[in-house]
């Protein structure tokens, strides 16, 4: 919105005023949407970039980033469920007492899901091997499998709350409809009232113009 579009808003009508917050509401809306669908897209490229490279390499490793929606409330308050997660895959040395970390688990209560949970102790074995101690925030005691350094996915370094909700809401193509498209035609249709408006406006202009010039 520009400095002109502000002071011919002071001249326009109820109706327009109404045409133009929604135009305006609209189109603030959209970019949100649309920068959050870059930055996923980015991910994704990302993503699918690096396992492309992880198997012309023969390398059997997790993603440089990737992202997870979080489903059980273990790491309130710090990240909550429904909030989303990038992860970023770290060499295990680099792994700090504190940091949260993406891994899976050979828990047999959960064995093989993906849990989120931070790091707390660091425990050497007799064979010189390395084994990771973690804990929900929200859990009162440690969780009771260790963690191998191959076992682990990555350390979360980006949350954005809520985004879980946005991808659910958005996944079902009704959805789709209401809050992206529609809302897209809704901006071409005000912007062609606007341009169709500014040309009869001139025609008016010139047509006032030839009638004092015949006088």
């Amino acid at each position: 919105m520009n400095r002109e579009e502000i002071n011919s808003s002071e001249y326009m009508s109820f109706k327009d005023k109404i045409l133009f917050l929604g135009h305006f509401i609209t189109k603030v809306f959209l970019y949100v949407i649309i920068v959050l669908l870059m930055i996923l897209f980015l991910l994704f490229g990302i993503y699918f970039g690096n396992i492309l490279h992880n198997i012309n390499t023969n390398e059997n490793r997790p993603p440089l980033f990737d992202t997870y929606v979080i489903v059980s409330p273990s790491m309130v308050p710090n990240i909550n469920v429904q909030d989303g997660i990038v992860i970023k895959r770290e060499n295990v040395s680099n792994i700090k007492i504190g940091d949260i970390i993406t891994f899976v688990t050979h828990d047999p209560r959960y064995d093989g899901y993906i849990i989120t949970h931070r790091l707390v102790g660091i425990e050497k074995m007799e064979n010189g091997s390395y084994y990771y101690r973690t804990k929900g925030d929200a859990n009162n005691a440690v969780d009771p499998y260790l963690v191998k350094k191959e076992d682990i996915y990555g350390r979360v370094i980006l949350k954005i709350p809520k985004v879980g909700y946005v991808r659910q809401f958005i996944s079902k193509p009704k959805n789709w409809f209401i809050f992206i498209i529609f809302p897209a035609l809704l901006i071409i249709i005000y912007d062609i009232y606007k341009l169709v408006s500014h040309i009869n406006s001139n025609n008016n202009i010139d047509y006032e113009e030839e009638e004092l010039e015949i006088i």
